[in-house]
């Protein structure tokens, strides 16, 4: 039988649409609004939304990310927040017992705390968001395979090229549908019954026109490869998983425990004499996660065979576990089980035309909260860069710098989870000679170390060109001095900041919005001083002019916060200072109340103190320019604008036609009398 064949063109060819998949999606939708002939294919080979493994933390930096997506009101609200991790070890006759609680999220990290939220709701919040803001152009398909990958090197570098050639095949039902591995229980590879089935997922349905057995082929700018551990677009590449497997087998469950242990709603890390280890993560709607190491070793290389581990063996080993606390199930929602290992590759794109992210480039144990969100990770940081490039802001050297950021933190990533996975599954020291066991205290201070880099709050991404690190051989340079408690490279923490129109106290991060855009933050210090005042009108009248990075990178028909935003903040209180004795229209932009902002106590909420927390003189103030995905990128005096040229020079590229100097005039009905003002105020310093 001939089958149809098709052709087609797209400028960017998702393969997965798993986590890392689905964020792709939603940051490349940003762009798809601004620019809607941009074309972005989401595929995936499942007839349906089906969960590998189920993840369902979230931690602090992925819910601040998601914050500025629009997305973390909603999640939050169906979510399980996680408040204590209570430790229990053995006694001296082998039982049990309470050695402490500690802080689940590290107090003072962020505005967040780490949260559980199944996969599946998470996922359809998710899709929700990529069909309102792509509006309706970006859809999953399924059930779709690709079956062939060629890039045409000699065209890699050729902005309007498409360079890579995949072929897909649209499957039959039959063969979309997963095989369950011989147990009645929903396991990793289905369904979870705590998610309500929408119609519109569940059946099989191929897309208008499309047939089982038809084949498609797609020329595309690029592909971002987000098909999980058994990548075939990391396997078509050639790019191999480095790592190694423990011998450690785990199983897990989510389930309505019946049980007397008195932490059963806390996180808790059990250790046993020798039946084991437990975690446990409290869900949703009752359900309790149980991660239960099993008595059973794998053997070394070997594939484990998943259908030894039945629920009933799991549950038998964590009644071992709790004894002497009773243990059973009500209700058993989903279960699996697993071979503990650390992988990952040492490329993550090629020719910056194919990219891989998530568990296709780094897989890890699920206990350290890691996996969706690292996942997701990677394609927040890939998605503004690749969109950049697509609608023609950016250079092609943008690109580089999503292997160079997102590589050596998966490996420091490995690195962590190597530790911690053999801390939690080895047996508790007897007394300080047992050298083989593992110390309980040890175990405690990995967990306590470990929490801020779980939290994906220490990330800190090295030099480039959208990384101006301090003292480094570059040509732009930040100055660590006027913000010591800023790391470049490291996401911008969020403080309280006032806004200064009507004395409303919002957190600083929110106005971060994921959209594209980069932020200069004018820490303007004390502007009611007239010195301090000048050296903000110098800026002002930098900003407005014909050579600002505002004038040369904002397309001519774009507002012009649209590529580069400036948002305001400065140290006095709402009485000492009026929104009108700042330059417009660069920092008060014609009836815009939302760029002004004072770091003074609110009514209701008191003093945010963010210059202080921030380091930054609260006279002088200075710059500091965050990147779209909230990374800091350059700390400057406020009259520096020579590095905000070089920094921004390096990797954007100027619109054909940009929108030039700021014409508008100062609109504030003040605005002579606030210019004799100031001038008289200078004189009489200078006298």
């Amino acid at each position: 039988m001939t089958h149809k064949e098709i052709e087609s063109h797209c400028d960017v060819l998702i393969v997965g649409a798993g986590p890392a998949g689905l964020m792709a999606a939603r940051m490349l939708a940003e762009f798809v609004r601004q620019q809607p002939e941009l074309k972005v294919r989401i595929i995936d080979k499942r007839s349906t939304k089906i969960y590998n493994g189920q993840a369902d933390g979230l931690q602090c930096r992925t819910i601040e990310s998601l914050q500025n997506l629009g997305l973390a009101g909603k999640i939050l609200a169906e979510a399980n927040d996680m408040c204590t991790i209570a430790l229990y070890n053995p006694d001296e006759n082998g039982v049990i017992h309470r050695t402490g609680r500690i802080p689940d999220t590290l107090p003072g990290i962020s505005r967040y705390r780490q949260v559980v939220l199944h996969q599946g709701r998470i996922e359809r919040h998710f899709l929700d968001s990529i069909d309102e803001v792509s509006g309706g152009r970006i859809q999953v398909e399924r059930p779709l395979i690709p079956e062939t990958l060629e890039i045409d090197e000699s065209k890699v570098e050729d902005p309007d090229a498409y360079p890579v050639t995949v072929r897909l095949r649209y499957m039959s039902e039959e063969e979309s549908t997963p095989v369950q591995f011989g147990h009645k229980t929903e396991n990793g590879l289905f369904r979870s019954n705590l998610q309500t089935v929408e119609e519109e997922d569940a059946a099989y349905r191929l897309p208008p026109g499309a047939e089982a057995g038809m084949y498609e082929t797609v020329h595309c700018k690029y592909v971002i490869g987000c098909d999980g551990g058994h990548s075939w677009v990391r396997r078509t590449l050639g790019f191999q998983m480095v790592g190694e497997q423990t011998d450690y087998i785990w199983g897990v469950l989510d389930a309505v425990p019946a049980s007397n242990f008195p932490d059963i709603r806390s996180r808790c890390a059990i250790h046993s004499t020798d039946s084991g280890s437990i975690m446990i993560i409290p869900r949703e709607k009752g359900l309790v996660r149980f991660y239960v190491q099993l008595q059973e070793r794998a053997e070394q290389g070997q594939r484990v065979n998943r259908t030894k581990f039945t629920p009933e063996v799991v549950i038998a080993n964590a009644q071992k576990i709790f004894a002497p606390y009773s243990f059973d199930v009500s209700q058993l929602d989903w279960f699996t089980a697993y071979h503990i290992g650390q992988r990952v590759t040492d490329r993550f794109s090629k020719d910056e035309r194919v990219f891989i992210a998530g568990d296709a480039c780094h897989t890890h144990s699920p206990k350290a909260g890691q996996g969706m969100n690292t996942s997701m990770m990677d394609t927040y940081n890939l998605g503004w860069k690749l969109g950049l490039v697509l609608t023609g802001r950016a250079k092609r050297n943008l690109l580089k710098t999503y292997e160079s950021e997102r590589q050596p933190f998966a490996q420091a990533l490995i690195d962590f989870d190597h530790r911690f996975s053999r801390l939690f599954s080895g047996k508790p020291a007897k007394d300080l000679a047992d050298e083989m066991g593992v110390s309980m205290d040890v175990f405690k201070d990995a967990f306590v170390k470990g929490n801020k880099f779980a939290s994906g709050t220490a990330i800190n991404y090295d030099e480039s060109v959208i990384v101006a690190k301090e003292g480094k051989a570059s040509t732009v340079r930040s100055k660590k001095e006027l913000a010591k408690y800023i790391e470049v490279g490291t996401r911008f923490p969020s403080e309280q900041v006032v806004r200064h129109s009507e004395g409303l106290p919002l957190p600083l991060g929110d106005l971060l919005v994921t959209n594209g855009a980069f932020r200069i933050l004018c820490f303007a210090g004390n502007a009611a001083d007239p010195t301090q005042m000048a050296r903000l009108d110098r800026f002002a009248a930098y900003l407005d002019s014909p050579e600002s990075v505002i004038s040369r990178y904002t397309p001519a028909s774009r507002k012009r916060d649209f590529a580069i935003d400036v948002i305001t903040i400065h140290s006095n209180s709402r009485e000492e200072i009026e929104m009108h004795d700042f330059p417009a229209p660069a920092l008060y932009p014609k009836y815009n109340y939302d760029k002004i902002y004072a770091d003074c106590e609110s009514w209701h909420c008191g003093h945010g103190k963010a210059y202080e927390k921030y380091g930054i003189d609260s006279e002088r103030g200075c710059l500091i320019v965050v990147r779209p995905d909230g990374y800091t990128a350059l700390l400057a005096e406020i009259e520096d604008t020579k590095s905000l040229d070089e920094y921004f020079d390096t990797f954007l590229l100027q619109p054909t036609h940009a929108l030039g100097p700021n014409t508008e005039p100062d609109w504030t009905i003040y605005a002579q009398r606030k210019k004799a003002r100031r001038e008289e105020a200078l004189a009489q310093r200078e006298l």
